[in-house]
């Protein structure tokens, strides 16, 4: 009989009450569902081998956040050579940028994103100022076309995104076609700046051209106490989670798609949350639901990444009700029956998976929206 393969990563722990870090190995068993950790520092077992079928194989790569029963673990390093050769070649980062004449068509992209099989390590709805976008293309600076784009990617939201995947940055260019979105949709009709773009400026999208450029990019929007281009508003405005399961399945563009359709994204990002910030944002519930049913949907929240977005109205009315009728009954099930289009008969699978949350009082929704891109982003800077 075979051995039974098993793949070992280093990880960090940030305990939110003592504020000790702890280094664990993780050990995963990709044929039985199995994890194992062990204590580094005190050489000792800290969580027997135990099935826990939350975690994918393509959820492990470096810098990745994976959550085990309630722990938010971030992935360090390689924890014995055969996981290195195993991962390392799966690990390449790029920075992808949907730019603002193709901003109305990012659930679009983003889908052709998760179904080209890329990981979303980290994603921003960002406004650059004009300083910002000259900051970031300052390599071109002094060049004939700097000024027009600069201007161009101040002009309007954008969404960086970094993406993992084997081989990424070769990856992600060839899904986005040539620099000339004419020249895409005559050699490479299928691509994004094909079916998005304009002309060589206004193309649509960004891709990393090499390792440390990607590096340098990614560090520009998501590195140590960096938020530029932030753009939420906070008021007359709603908050809708895409919840962990549906990012899992690759399906979280089509429900930005749809979101789209009928209202504005205004600000957008990816968090992968702690127990204590899940069961803070959900407070209100505690009482009302059964301890069970709320225990639960905290649970649910950290399984994995979420998305986070500021919805609005396209006519700046107050939108947390005409958005909830398009998010739909909490239920899926009698979402299907009462409202078959709606998001959570589309796309949910029980009371707790149901694809999405959405703010249920008008009161609420400048308190959620500041929750997530106020409070959670500006500690994620940290």
């Amino acid at each position: 009989m075979a051995a039974q393969v098993r793949y070992c990563f280093i990880t960090e722990w940030l305990d939110p009450n003592s504020g000790v870090l702890w280094k664990h190995q993780l050990f995963y068993y990709p044929q039985s569902k199995e994890v194992e950790m062990n204590d580094v520092k005190n050489r000792r077992v800290f969580l027997k081998r135990t099935i826990y079928e939350q975690i994918k194989e393509e959820q492990l790569y470096l810098g990745a956040s994976v959550n085990v029963f309630g722990r938010r673990l971030t992935i360090t390093e390689f924890g014995d050579e055969y996981t290195r050769k195993k991962f390392e070649s799966k690990s390449e980062r790029t920075l992808a940028m949907v730019k603002p004449d193709a901003f109305k068509n990012l659930g679009k992209i983003v889908y052709a994103i998760q179904q080209a099989g890329f990981s979303i390590n980290n994603m921003r709805v960002c406004k650059l100022s004009k300083e910002e976008a000259e900051e970031f293309y300052d390599v071109h600076r002094g060049k004939p076309f700097y000024n027009n784009l600069t201007n161009f990617m101040s002009s309007g939201r954008i969404c960086a995104l970094e993406l993992v995947a084997p081989d990424a940055i070769r990856k992600w260019r060839a899904l986005i076609g040539p620099t000339d979105s004419n020249q895409a949709r005559a050699e490479a009709p299928e691509t994004l700046r094909a079916y998005f773009g304009t002309d060589k400026t206004y193309n649509a999208c960004h891709g990393s051209d090499a390792p440390d450029t990607a590096a340098y990019e990614s560090n520009f929007f998501f590195g140590p106490g960096r938020l530029p281009g932030r753009c939420d508003l906070g008021r007359g405005t709603t908050l809708c989670v895409i919840k962990p399961h549906l990012v899992a399945d690759r399906a979280a563009g089509l429900v930005i798609d749809l979101i789209q359709e009928s209202f504005s994204v205004l600000a957008a990002q990816l968090f992968t949350l702690d127990p204590a910030a899940s069961a803070e944002f959900y407070e209100v519930y505690k009482g009302v639901l059964p301890a069970g049913e709320f225990n639960v949907m905290v649970e649910e929240l950290i399984s994995g990444p979420c998305i986070a977005i500021e919805v609005a109205d396209r006519d700046g009315s107050p939108c947390v009700e005409s958005f909830r009728e398009l998010v739909g009954p909490s239920d899926p099930e009698l979402g299907r029956v009462l409202r078959p289009q709606s998001l959570r008969a589309k796309f949910g699978v029980s009371k707790i998976r149901n694809g999405v949350h959405c703010t249920d009082l008008p009161e609420d929704g400048e308190l959620e929206v500041q929750y997530f891109f106020s409070i959670l982003a500006l500690s994620k800077m940290q």
